[in-house]
């Protein structure tokens, strides 16, 4: 069965003696290409380290992660930068947009970070705004939008390049509930229609309901969720 993505007795350590903090310990995980998947748990249950080892932001102590086939947890940086920009897409709650781009410029700029050849460009933003309903907001600022449209830009520009791997760190935190269902069944779209892996952390029931399969982190370690 092809994985997206798989981790092997993956191990991260923050300090050093007496101030170690284990903060992931013994995780095997494996994706399968084309589902959502949910990380849940407390804070500081891990679940934010574990999806920057998933994108290659940040290194195994210990064990091994792989991307495609390929282990990225210890690539020199320049390779896991170009695995990252070309393969994956990166969400984060705070948006990071930038305030004085409007929608279509911040989702061409996220393809040129990808290399993505110019002559793509036009084609690529107007099917990502697309995809996410933002057609008619293609000219308009951060500042112009609501935090749900924000949010469906900051997809827009994550899934511009076609990644095969999507990582959300909780993506609907800062987002009313209406809102929230709203964006995930845009993640849901994107799934069945894309093709695309998704892999995110949450809290929000809005998003479990539309997961495949939804794991827990407790102090570090990993189990399926009843909730799946």
């Amino acid at each position: 069965m092809p994985f997206i993505t798989e981790t092997k007795d993956l191990g991260r350590i923050f300090g050093s003696g007496s101030a170690a903090v284990h903060a992931l310990q013994g995780i095997d995980l494996q994706v399968e290409k084309g589902k959502l998947l949910v990380l849940r748990g407390r804070s500081g249950s891990g679940k934010t380290t574990l999806l920057n080892l998933l994108g290659g932001l940040d290194r195994p102590t210990s064990g091994e992660v792989y991307f495609q086939g390929t282990e990225i947890g210890r690539l020199p940086n320049r390779n896991r930068t170009k695995i990252r920009r070309q393969g994956m897409g990166f969400i984060f709650q705070s948006f990071g947009l930038f305030p004085l781009m409007s929608a279509a410029e911040n989702v061409e700029f996220g393809l040129r970070l990808s290399k993505v050849a110019a002559r793509e460009w036009k084609t690529r933003i107007n099917e990502s705004l697309e995809l996410v309903g933002l057609s008619k907001r293609a000219h308009h600022r951060p500042y112009e939008m609501s935090g749900g449209e924000q949010q469906r830009c900051a997809i827009a520009r994550a899934v511009a390049h076609r990644p095969q791997l999507l990582l959300a760190d909780e993506p609907t935190a800062e987002l009313d509930s209406k809102t929230g269902r709203k964006i995930s069944r845009v993640f849901r779209k994107l799934v069945e229609e894309e093709g695309m892996s998704i892999i995110m952390t949450t809290h929000d029931p809005s998003v479990m309901e539309v997961a495949d399969i939804v794991y827990e982190l407790e102090d570090g370690t990993i189990r399926q969720s009843m909730l799946a």
